[in-house]
């Protein structure tokens, strides 16, 4: 028999995610969606260039937050040159044709900024956080990075040389690998089948006039969206960007075709590496962001795998069964394109069970749906957290630019709660039976495959 302290101990365990639930359903239905609302008070101007700037006044702190997303991600390389537009991304702070790449560095310093820059397959970003009394001197650095930049061989022959020896070091890192082969079979020759980075290979070749080619045409006002976030008013926000980039010219679109791919026949990619702990993937194919399931699927998504401690594969496979310490899954949705992907990590010996188990869950909620109760649960959370998602400038500025990116309205926040609230039982188990695919899943596995443990059936893909 356990003693008092264990049971209480017990019981304060079962009952906490029960507590968070109801504390995200009054968070939902009283207080914070109003003050959100309020608090960000998002306004939109277009600039003569086409640059959309989306700004949120926020007196609390003597800050302002940048960050500008463009249209400028790895799918809009040359073919050979995988890795350029991670490149261009990197080295926009590394000199411009008034500044050295130290001058920006002790400026950025000396005003206590930062300014850091990425890319993914569909966009790059640019960030900057300074205070307000620094502000057009951050504004300054900002804008020069974005309009006059020079690509500085030397400082091209470091970063090439700091990508690579990142490539190599993940070639090494068993989660890493798991997901670039999963990618590599899901779009399969597509700019979101291959590494963002690049190869090894094809980073060696991308040349300064490659770099340059890439800025121009891409870095453009007209593809770009900016997210002024803090102690400015949107009319001194606007007045300040058209007199620092009346020199950024918008240009005809250099746009391609949306991807396309066709995913490898379902089934096993076996990676052998000597590990302890197998890293597995399982997935296939999603949706895009705008399509009219999204919802539902978060929705179903969260009482299967992305629910944490109160998802069915998180309580199947590590509370019940004790063969994973951590799993999850999650529908990736992009512009164009998105993937449903289920990781999990266990040891070699247990990858068939696990995978077993796994797929045992993805049948049940197919064939059975959800309970009122998980469907109540999930909306409570996904309602009474989505405030949270603005807990800081950056957040906020991160989040209007993507609103603005999938088209999602001005009014999103507003309706946000209502069309989680909206979705039924029905809803879920028709987008359960629609989107998990069983047929169609690819599953990664890098692990010591001498004792993986995984039997014909499995290669197969019909599982165990």
């Amino acid at each position: 028999m356990k003693d008092g302290s264990e049971s209480i101990l017990t019981f304060a365990l079962c009952n906490f995610h029960f507590a968070i639930s109801l504390i995200f359903l009054y968070l939902a239905t009283t207080v914070i969606p109003a003050s959100v609302e309020a608090r960000l008070a998002p306004r939109r101007t277009v600039l003569e260039n086409g640059l959309i700037v989306l700004t949120s006044e926020q007196r609390a702190l003597p800050m302002v937050t940048f960050n500008l997303l463009i249209e400028a991600g790895s799918r809009f390389e040359s073919a050979g040159r995988e890795g350029t537009a991670n490149l261009v991304a990197r080295l926009l702070t590394y000199g411009t044709r008034t500044r050295t790449a130290t001058q920006i560095g002790e400026a950025l310093d000396f005003i206590g900024a930062t300014l850091s820059a990425g890319c993914d397959e569909e966009t790059a970003t640019v960030s900057l956080t300074v205070l307000k009394k620094d502000l057009q001197t951050g504004v300054d650095l900002f804008a020069d990075a974005l309009t006059v930049s020079t690509f500085p061989q030397t400082e091209i022959d470091r970063q090439q040389q700091s990508v690579i020896a990142s490539i190599r070091a993940k070639q090494e890192e068993p989660g890493q690998i798991a997901q670039e082969k999963f990618r590599e079979a899901l779009f399969q020759d597509s700019a979101y089948g291959r590494p963002v980075e690049g190869t090894m290979e094809s980073v060696g070749r991308v040349d300064r006039g490659a770099l340059l080619q890439f800025y121009e045409a891409y870095y453009r006002p007209n593809r770009a969206i900016l997210a002024v976030v803090g102690d400015v008013s949107h009319e001194e926000t606007v007045g300040l960007l058209e007199k620092l980039l009346r020199g950024w010219e918008r240009r005809g679109s250099s746009s391609q075709p949306p991807p396309t791919a066709s995913p490898a026949a379902a089934g096993f990619i076996r990676v052998n590496k000597d590990l302890t702990q197998a890293n597995i993937l399982i997935g296939h194919h999603g949706v895009p962001r705008n399509h009219p399931d999204y919802y539902a699927i978060q929705v179903m998504n969260y009482i299967l795998g992305s629910g944490g401690f109160s998802s069915r594969l998180m309580d199947s496979i590590r509370n019940e069964r004790g063969l994973a310490y951590s799993v999850y899954s999650a529908f990736d949705a992009d512009k164009y394109a998105g993937s449903f992907q289920l990781a999990m990590q266990t040891k070699n010996e247990s990858a068939g069970e696990a995978i077993r188990v796994a797929m045992e869950e993805v049948r049940k909620i197919r064939d059975q749906g959800v309970t009122r109760e998980e469907l109540q649960a999930a909306k409570d959370y996904l309602t009474g957290s989505f405030p949270l998602r603005f807990d800081s400038n950056r957040r906020v500025g991160a989040f209007l630019t993507q609103m603005e990116y999938f088209g999602l309205g001005m009014d999103y926040m507003d309706r946000y709660a209502d069309v989680i609230r909206s979705v039924s039982r029905e809803d879920v188990l028709r987008v359960a039976r629609s989107r998990l695919q069983p047929d169609k899943w690819i599953v990664v596995v890098v692990a010591d495959q001498s004792k993986a443990g995984l039997n014909n059936s499995l290669d197969r893909g019909k599982g165990p």
